[in-house]
């Protein structure tokens, strides 16, 4: 079966992975998702502002929801295994929590590093696993029900008689807006800017960086396996660091966005990229033109 999707008003297509009706897996465009309504059990709660996601595990953690003229101002995390697939007919994005639920969330201000202690927080307010304290990635299908027992009864005791610290951000979570447009440095030198995330809607998790190129070359975007090659995030200069050279990424297999990814083509990544079927990588192909 063929599957594809509206190319939404931002015009970023939802990438696609074609396979059989049974246990469809879909690689989709994470920038498509955005501006999506959010719809609770129990009606909308706004519309996907952002997305959240580690940079060493390459798991996407959070929805950032813009809640709008529901609760004005405000903006709340909605973690990637409480979101289920798109609605086929309106192409809505549902959350498997009701709105009660969300309104009496922790507060937290998204547009700041998200700390280790709010995402406690909010993880207890809802009843959620902790997924730092995992050895993998949060997986499984989407919507399923999180485990409360792994959370802790009791809470983290406060230092007697001192100043509560400054919350720090989590050193790993990323913001898909801010990651957005970051340069790439290729080992031999620049070239483009990341255009968009591709990730897997059976466990959330990026598989590759849309690289477009047309800093360098005339308009071409390829992916990047993230998990293999990126080696490196800097927020201060607003790179990512890929362990390739500029002719290896120029020769990759050419993305383009309207078309759906189909099984012919991550096979040509993977033979290009040189990944075996276990998974592991051999050296990029490095035959010229």
């Amino acid at each position: 079966m063929f599957l594809r999707r509206r190319i939404p008003a931002g015009g970023h297509a939802a990438a696609v992975l074609q396979t059989s009706t049974e246990g469809t897996t879909m690689l989709r465009s994470l920038n498509s998702y955005r501006n999506q309504t959010l719809d609770a059990r129990d009606g909308a709660i706004g519309k996907v502002h952002d997305f959240l996601f580690e940079d060493d595990s390459w798991a996407i953690r959070y929805a950032v929801a813009d809640t709008k003229r529901w609760l004005p101002g405000r903006k709340v995390l909605i973690a990637a295994h409480a979101l289920g697939q798109p609605d086929p007919v309106d192409d809505n994005l549902p959350v498997d929590l009701s709105r009660d639920q969300i309104k009496s969330s922790p507060d937290i201000d998204t547009d700041q590093p998200v700390s280790r202690q709010e995402q406690l927080s909010l993880h207890r307010h809802y009843g959620w696993p902790f997924y730092w304290s995992q050895p993998t990635p949060l997986g499984g299908p989407a919507m399923a029900h999180p485990d409360a027992t792994v959370i802790p009864s009791q809470p983290i005791a406060a230092k007697p008689d001192t100043e509560a610290p400054k919350i720090a951000g989590d050193p790993h979570l990323r913001s898909l807006r801010e990651v957005a447009g970051y340069r790439i440095e290729a080992r031999d030198d620049r070239l483009g800017h990341v255009d968009d995330l591709i990730f897997s809607d059976e466990d959330w998790k990026v598989r590759y960086l849309v690289v477009d190129t047309r800093n360098w070359l005339p308009g071409k975007k390829v992916l990047v396996p993230p998990d293999w090659k990126v080696e490196d995030i800097s927020w201060s200069d607003r790179t990512v660091a890929i362990g390739l050279d500029r002719a290896t990424i120029k020769r990759a297999p050419e993305f383009e966005p309207e078309l759906p990814i189909g099984r012919d083509y991550e096979q040509r990544l993977n033979d290009y990229y040189g990944r075996t079927p276990t998974g592991e990588y051999r050296a990029a192909t490095t035959s010229s033109n």
